[in-house]
């Protein structure tokens, strides 16, 4: 039994998961890793992310097993009566309740907010869709590519490209609608503890996404009418991306004026510091093309290793260019023991991603690896019958009580 001090800040929350690929389970690990008790709901073909490769089995692929630990399986066909009921006494007992199934098939299906709420008053009840109920996009398939083609990513991405859009290499949007999910779950659950009642969230991607983006890139199109036009310069520059050195490439950034004082006496150049281009921030953003492209020379001039000894005496950010291979030799990851090996019952030794969030009293914790396919049905079945019987015993019982009274009067 887990020690008071392992438990984790959502011990003793129970969470449904009826999500598949990536946002949705994301977001219900982190609830797991918090502590949560979370149940995955699978069809009886798995989710889809169970056949991505690699893997060393049949429906454990590896991202599958980045997706979902920390939660409990059971394979429900909710066309089947039993099935669908056995979903419903696992929602009686649960505080959240997340899907991404689309929410024209869940009011088919009865179970969208509206259908549950009345039996379920304290639930917690979170859509994450591609798109909000309330526009015209509701209900259209969406994943990480729509969204962000469709969110002005890609777009952003192909500026410095000649102009053709392009996807960032890692699945952004799934995952920062993911994050969005478990903060905005946390908020409804701290609510509940003021008002005692349950409500329903949605997490649409393209809004959240388009939200995301724009924070910088409204930038002029935030007054009425527009002082200029649309991006963040800086972050636009065509100069803007990891510098080529003599033998390689490093990731240089300096900010403020102290950063760029340090810079010039580092290398020699403290003529720049009078440059007008270069003298203050304003200007620097003024001229932010020739800024980096003056950079870019100078970083060309040494090697990694040379610009590594340098500017480590400056206080300057940077860093050499790391891969994700780097990664896992990291001093600094290592210490702080993000990366960890465990045994999974049949896919042999794993290695996993750490918590990077640390509680002083109640910090996460990774107590068990992703589930097999249903590896919890028997389990989790058993303790839906148990509490239908006490339920049933219990209502019994109330009513034989009100009998008695009612003969007593």
């Amino acid at each position: 039994m887990e020690s008071r001090h392992m438990t984790g800040p959502l011990h003793g929350v129970r969470g449904v998961d009826l999500t598949t690929v990536a946002m949705g389970p994301w977001a219900t690990q982190t609830l797991g890793d918090m502590g949560a008790d979370v149940i995955k709901v699978e069809a009886p073909a798995g989710d889809h992310f169970r056949v991505v490769p690699p893997g060393r089995h049949p429906q454990m692929g590896a991202t599958f097993l980045n997706l979902n630990r920390n939660k409990r399986s059971i394979v429900l066909d909710l066309k089947d009566a039993g099935d669908m009921a056995v979903l419903k006494g696992l929602l009686a007992d649960a505080d959240v309740f997340v899907c991404n199934v689309r929410p024209q098939s869940m009011r088919k299906l009865g179970l969208d907010h509206a259908s549950l709420a009345a039996d379920h008053p304290r639930l917690i009840y979170c859509g994450a869709y591609g798109f909000s109920e309330r526009g015209p996009y509701a209900g259209r398939p969406a994943y990480d590519d729509i969204i962000q083609a469709m969110s002005g990513l890609a777009h952003l991405q192909g500026i410095n490209d000649g102009g053709v859009p392009a996807y960032v290499n890692t699945i952004v949007a799934d995952k920062i609608a993911a994050l969005t999910l478990v903060g905005s779950i946390a908020m409804a659950l701290y609510e509940r503890e003021r008002s005692g009642l349950g409500q329903a969230i949605e997490v649409p991607m393209f809004e959240t996404m388009v939200a995301f983006n724009l924070v910088e890139h409204l930038s002029g199109a935030t007054f009425v009418p527009g002082e200029a036009g649309m991006g963040y310069d800086r972050v636009l520059s065509q100069h803007r991306r990891p510098y080529r050195t003599r033998d390689g490439y490093i990731g240089l950034l300096p900010y403020t004026n102290n950063h760029w004082l340090s810079l010039f006496r580092l290398v020699g150049r403290a003529d720049l510091a009078e440059h007008p281009h270069f003298s203050d921030a304003s200007a620097r953003a003024r001229n932010v093309d020739e800024v980096y492209g003056v950079l870019a020379e100078l970083v060309a001039s040494r090697t990694t290793r040379e610009w590594v000894e340098l500017l480590s005496e400056g206080d300057i950010p940077f860093t050499p260019v790391m891969s994700p291979e780097d990664l896992l030799d990291d001093p600094h990851l290592r210490a702080v023991g993000f990366f960890h090996t465990m045994r999974h019952p049949h896919e042999g030794e794993i290695r996993g991603l750490g918590i990077p969030v640390g509680f002083s009293r109640t910090p996460g914790t990774i107590r068990r690896p992703a589930p097999g396919l249903g590896e919890h049905d028997e389990e989790i079945r058993a303790q839906v019958v148990a509490k239908t019987k006490a339920a049933k015993t219990n209502e019994s019982a109330n009513e034989s009580a009100e009998e008695g009274a009612k003969a007593k009067r």
